[in-house]
């Protein structure tokens, strides 16, 4: 078992996608995922045609749902559990074992829309992960859109650094360098990103970028007051981060940032 199988046998990923800042990170992505669908359709494909291949699916919160729309939904997870869990709750996706990096059971230019709402998150590497965007270009058609979530270095450094007062240690042991940024010994599984990664990224695997935006903007900084707010404040916040995801003065302040991509 290596290490990411093992935190993630142990990490409630569900309830963290389930919680009031989970809601509003899975509603905004959804929100924009669907516009792009929506196109697909009103392009005259049929919904059954219209092929996602979600890659670091987790338990499946996005890859299920979209399967009972109709959509094609191909799965891939490294973690047997997550595996396992969206073989049980989701019947209609094709689900495999899998990395991004390494795709080659399927074909190229295949796919309509790729996700990758895990592997950012953990391929520290950069010529890995330089392999992974490659990989998610291959597969995709022409004109096919790559949606990837990436966790933010602002978001750690000021939760984990200054809010629960580990930035003097952070400093000492070199967890973060002169500017803050988040080292590769920060933490041994997760990798921060800053908009400039992300370009460098987006840039050299000779991407067009769509969209960048925050996913849940203040969601996390402010968990306890999302937790108080009745349903209709909460509907109003999630309307909320809809409509200012995308102004630059917010990108990067969030936890998490999708960045949407064309081949």
């Amino acid at each position: 078992m290596n290490q990411l199988e093992a935190y993630y046998n142990k990490f409630n990923e569900e309830k963290r996608l389930n919680s009031r800042h989970g809601q509003v990170e899975y509603a905004v992505t959804m929100h924009f995922l669907k516009q792009y669908l929506d196109a697909l359709e009103e392009a005259g494909m049929a919904r059954n045609e219209i092929r996602i291949l979600d890659v670091g699916a987790g338990t499946g919160r996005y890859a299920i749902p979209l399967s009972e729309e109709g959509y094609d939904v191909t799965a891939v997870e490294p973690v047997h559990h997550n595996l396992g869990r969206i073989r049980a709750n989701g019947p209609l996706v094709k689900a495999y074992e899998g990395r991004a990096e390494k795709l080659k059971r399927f074909s190229e230019d295949s796919y309509d829309i790729v996700l990758f709402f895990g592997p950012m998150y953990h391929l520290k590497d950069q010529d890995v992960r330089r392999q992974a965007m490659m990989e998610a270009k291959r597969v995709l058609k022409p004109g096919g859109r790559l949606f990837i979530s990436y966790i933010m270095n602002e978001y750690s450094v000021l939760m984990y650094g200054f809010k629960d007062h580990h930035i003097k240690e952070a400093v000492r042991t070199g967890m973060i360098d002169e500017t803050f940024h988040c080292t590769d010994t920060a933490n041994p599984l997760y990798d921060y990103a800053r908009l400039e990664d992300i370009y460098a990224l987006s840039d050299a695997a000779g991407f067009t970028r769509e969209k960048i935006l925050s996913q849940d903007g203040p969601a996390n900084h402010m968990r306890p007051v999302l937790n108080s707010m009745d349903e209709e404040e909460f509907a109003l916040f999630i309307q909320y981060q809809i409509r200012v995801c995308e102004r630059p003065e917010l990108l990067g302040a969030g936890c998490h940032t999708l960045d949407i991509l064309r081949k």
